[in-house]
């Protein structure tokens, strides 16, 4: 029998001559080099990966591949990433998008992206706040925000990615920090392994235009107490003590001090990213780390039919019954054809 030879792949083999053209301190750098490390993990070859993106800082991102890559237009990544993997199913497809990219001009494409569960992988870089156009607000800015297009706050509300991805029937949602590298690797490499749409939100600051926006959330003095790095099958627990955990409440959650007020270990939630009903992991997505943590990790990893899939199996059994070879053939056997003389 003969052997199989698995190739071993490393960053570097990701990873071209290219300098990064970002701000110095942007976290797009960090998450560069995270994806260079998830893609070697994966272990799909370079030649076999696409990176695709639309306009934004952060479409630049395929510039600094060594893999196959398009720089596309405003808001037409998703659109663009899936027709690619519709006509090649055997490629890895990547989509990079910030939040004004992906949720704005690019918000029609992305939500069809989800509902057909294409099997792209979507990383959502969310600063909240246009950065290449020089700071004006984005669809995830919070109301209020005072920007160069709001200079007396915004007068509506964000959208939420993760309540959109459930909005769609979302079958995959992640969410990291582009300062905390092991949590975002983690979650790319189980974007890349899930068969299906996976959106991957990274909560990223601009340093020029938003500086400081999720620095509530990731100080090394808060963080602990205000976000929670789920995993499967684990107890939902957090806190620099690690003596906090989420349970139960009515149809809600609860935060709790285990061995105070009766609550014990026992009570402690279990996290399941692969139950089919999304209601708790819907709700897992949406705590902001106000009252409730902030969830990060894996929230949701269902299995489903993919749209590239379902489509490629369809082609091929018209093409047998209709006994179509080609496009000519196609059109010969429809019968639908005249001559002009």
């Amino acid at each position: 029998m003969e052997a199989t030879i698995q190739t071993k792949y490393t960053a570097a083999d990701f990873k071209n001559e290219q300098a990064a053209r970002w701000c110095p301190g942007c976290g797009d750098h960090a998450i560069l080099n995270t994806l260079h490390k998830a893609m070697a993990e994966v272990g799909v070859s370079p030649k076999d990966t696409a990176v695709i993106s639309g306009i934004g800082c952060s479409s630049r991102l395929p510039y600094y591949m060594n893999t196959y890559g398009m720089h596309t237009i405003h808001g037409r990544a998703a659109a663009i990433a899936t027709g690619l993997k519709t006509a090649r199913p055997d490629l890895t497809v990547w989509q990079v998008s910030g939040d004004g990219d992906g949720l704005a001009i690019g918000g029609n494409h992305f939500i069809h992206a989800l509902r057909r569960n294409i099997d792209i992988n979507i990383l959502l870089f969310n600063n909240k706040i246009y950065g290449l156009t020089k700071g004006q607000y984005s669809p995830t800015s919070d109301r209020g925000f005072v920007s160069k297009s709001s200079p007396y706050g915004t007068t509506e509300d964000p959208f939420i990615p993760a309540e959109l991805v459930f909005g769609c029937r979302g079958k995959f949602f992640a969410r990291g920090f582009d300062v905390s590298l092991d949590t975002t690797k983690e979650i790319m490499v189980a974007a890349a392994r899930h068969k299906g749409a996976a959106v991957v939100e990274i909560l990223q600051n601009c340093v020029i235009f938003n500086h400081g926006i999720h620095s509530f959330l990731t100080d090394k003095e808060t963080r602990e107490d205000h976000v929670i790095h789920l995993a499967k099958g684990e107890k939902m627990i957090f806190g620099k003590e690690k003596n906090k955990g989420l349970v139960q409440d009515g149809f809600g959650l609860k935060s709790v001090t285990i061995g105070e007020d009766g609550y014990t270990i026992d009570d402690i939630l279990v996290h399941d990213p692969e139950c089919a009903d999304d209601t708790l992991q819907r709700q897992l997505a949406l705590m902001d780390g106000s009252t409730l943590p902030l969830a990060i990790g894996v929230i949701r990893d269902v299995t489903a039919p993919t749209y590239e899939t379902d489509v490629e199996k369809q082609v091929e059994e018209v093409r047998t019954k209709k006994g179509f070879g080609s496009l000519r053939d196609m059109i010969l056997k429809s019968h639908e054809t005249w001559t002009v003389e």
